[in-house]
């Protein structure tokens, strides 16, 4: 089995896919639309693993994200190197992004920087060599 897609509510549906198609290469569908739920959502895809689900209606409410708590804190996308990681990190702090977490090297061997996507969820950026 895998994890085949993860969804993420939001207000800024343009914003987000284009956050996610021009930093970390993802390709998207034409926008889904059901006027009678006022929903709208966008599958950004991915050369491999899981699939973005962007979500958008107008009666889903506007919780802050913070960084401990319950249920989901980050997803991540694996880079090819250290230096993609580095490369990365810093075409997205210039872009205005604010990047959490500096890059580094965690306890558990990886390569990582931690970037805010727009709405403010963690999105890591890591490379582990071997």
């Amino acid at each position: 089995m895998k994890i085949h897609h993860i969804a993420i509510w939001t207000f800024r549906l343009e914003e987000m896919k284009e956050f996610y198609i021009r930093y970390f290469k993802g390709t998207s569908n034409e926008k889904y639309v059901n006027p009678q739920k006022g929903f709208e959502s966008y599958f950004i895809c991915f050369d491999c693993g899981a699939d973005l689900e962007l979500m958008s209606r107008t009666d889903v409410q506007n919780t802050p994200i913070g960084e401990n708590r319950r249920g989901l804190t980050h997803f991540a996308f694996a880079l090819d190197s250290k230096e993609e990681v580095l490369e990365l990190t810093e075409k997205l702090r210039s872009a205005g992004y604010t990047i959490s977490g500096e890059p580094r090297t965690s306890g558990d061997g990886y390569f990582e920087s931690v970037v805010l996507d727009p709405d403010g969820n963690r999105v890591e950026c890591v490379f582990k060599a071997g």
